[in-house]
């Protein structure tokens, strides 16, 4: 089960060791944990008048569903770009407004009733904080763990990743099953508003999780091994549940912290209208996870962080076996029988190695239940078709309400990978 904490104000404050006490505790087995921050921590001394904060978010994202039966792909197309005040108003209207319940249990209920029939606006990956910068402890846009020596070392630093990310939700807005990039831990805070719910796979059974989902999404799987770095598989926890496989719900409300451990599989979505401010971080046991990650080469928007300065420093014994490819283990959540050296292209991944359409993407994705759905504009629709007939991943863009171009990739000056050079894209991130 997912455990909470209420800490004191001394405990609180040293982040890293707060997180080992939890990991102590065998908070990491669920995949998630929730933190109660104790009253002395006041993230933001102004407060959150909405009316008064100049943020913009620069592509917000419609979330079409498509699938039945408890098994989803959800295609993320981005939106004109619009300011907090104007998102917030979009979320009162009738479209996109929270159903009435009586409790969480009956608002999740009506999330998954409507999960095609709704087709929310996520106001994800905007860069930023809201943090006020003098604050020390557990200050998201500076935690100042080994994540940092990215870039302390290679002189690049990747958004959202080890920079924070605000997160503007409304009703349904949803974050798929996936891991971390690169496996890594995550935080998560809601500065305000509505609730969100969660669910998370022990990271031990990660791996059963992902042979499941592989049994269902054979075209995704057969394309790459690593699709659910895509980021577009949503599955019912009921289906789950018909597998054995366990999973842990909760539910975080405004002025409450959500961490995730390193292969812990998680999804979940928003209740209504809200911000949340996220990134990542790394704790020295994260490294043999980080390793052993698996990577999706079908697009120049994964986080793919070289691992060097980690082992160089933390593992200096392996250094070399390392430097030669002969750095032997097993996956920290095993399977145990199965022993290879860290991080090794299959295969597959070398096939695999170069930028895929849309279509080649999304092979499970069923555009026929896209277009039968009465709920999902029809501008969505065009662009959706028109995204499957584009060949070269290149030309792949969208055009927004206002005529502004938006290009499916990142430009090529913003950096994501360990390496320099690689070109990053924008997606979301966590919830």
């Amino acid at each position: 089960m997912a455990m909470i904490f209420k800490p004191t104000w001394e405990e609180f404050k040293d982040f890293p060791k707060f997180l080992q006490y939890m990991e102590s505790q065998g908070a990491h087995k669920a995949g998630l944990a929730k933190i109660v921050p104790p009253v002395e921590w006041v993230t933001r001394k102004a407060g959150y008048d909405i009316n008064k904060m100049k943020i913009k978010i620069p592509a917000p994202i419609r979330q079409v569903v498509a699938g039945k039966n408890g098994l989803y792909q959800q295609i993320n197309i981005p939106e004109r770009s619009m300011t907090i005040q104007q998102f917030a108003e979009m979320s009162k209207q009738e479209a996109y407004r929270t159903p009435a319940h009586n409790s969480f249990d009956d608002l999740e209920q009506k999330y998954w009733k409507n999960i095609k029939t709704v087709v929310p606006i996520y106001g994800a990956d905007v860069s930023g904080t809201l943090f006020d910068p003098e604050m020390k402890e557990w200050n998201i846009s500076k935690l100042g763990t080994i994540l940092d020596l990215v870039n302390e070392d290679y002189g690049i630093q990747f958004e959202g990743v080890n920079t924070s990310y605000l997160y503007f939700g409304m009703w349904k807005t949803t974050f798929v099953w996936h891991t971390e990039d690169m496996d890594l831990y995550s935080i998560n805070y809601i500065h305000f508003g509505a609730p969100k719910t969660w669910y998370a796979v022990p990271p031990a059974m990660g791996r059963r999780m992902e042979e499941m989902a592989n049994s269902y999404f054979k075209a995704s799987h057969s394309n790459c091994n690593a699709y659910l770095r895509h980021k577009t598989t949503l599955i019912d926890p009921q289906i789950l549940k018909e597998h054995n496989i366990p999973y842990n719900k909760i539910t975080q409300e405004a002025g409450e912290i959500i961490i995730t451990f390193p292969f812990g599989y998680h999804s979940g979505f928003n209740h209504g209208f809200n911000c949340a401010e996220a990134t990542n971080f790394a704790l020295p046991r994260w490294i043999e996870y980080g390793k052993r990650a698996s990577q999706c080469f079908c697009t120049n928007d994964m986080v793919q962080i070289s691992m060097d300065t980690f082992v160089k420093r933390f593992q200096p014994e392996r250094y070399e076996a390392w430097l030669m490819g002969n750095d032997m283990g097993v996956h920290p959540e095993g399977p145990a029988n199965v022993i290879l050296p860290a991080n090794p292209p299959s295969e597959q991944d070398l096939l695999c190695n170069k930028k895929k359409s849309f279509k080649d993407r999304n092979p499970d994705l069923d555009m026929e239940d896209i277009q039968k759905n009465p709920h999902i504009p029809e501008e969505v629709k065009t662009t959706l078709t028109e995204a499957l007939t584009i060949k070269n991943p290149d030309e792949e863009r969208y055009e927004s309400e206002d005529g502004e171009e938006i290009r499916k990739k990142r430009p090529k000056k913003r950096r994501r990978s360990g390496v320099p050079g690689q070109p990053r894209q924008k997606k979301p991130k966590k919830g």
